[in-house]
């Protein structure tokens, strides 16, 4: 997978799997699968309310974790 090289000088792959509007098991086998089907970059948000599924996933997807990279957001007001 091409990957572009940010100015801190990580490499980021190019395309990345989303989870928006995705929850529970299906989150978690839809970015297990994603995973086994080439993608590193796996796109997640605090409001999505999926966090723990995409967790699960990369625990048990067997790529090591530091050749994956995870996004994840957070709006504002959501913290204090």
């Amino acid at each position: 997978m091409n990957r572009i090289t940010l100015n801190n000088k990580i490499q980021m792959p190019m395309l990345g799997f989303g989870t928006f509007l995705m929850g529970g098991s299906e989150c978690e086998e839809s970015v297990h699968a994603a995973i086994r089907s080439g993608y590193r970059m796996i796109d997640t948000a605090s409001v999505y309310k999926n966090e723990e599924s995409v967790g699960r996933a990369i625990a048990k997807c067997g790529v090591p974790r530091k050749d994956l990279f995870i996004t994840s957001k957070i709006w504002n007001n959501a913290h204090p």
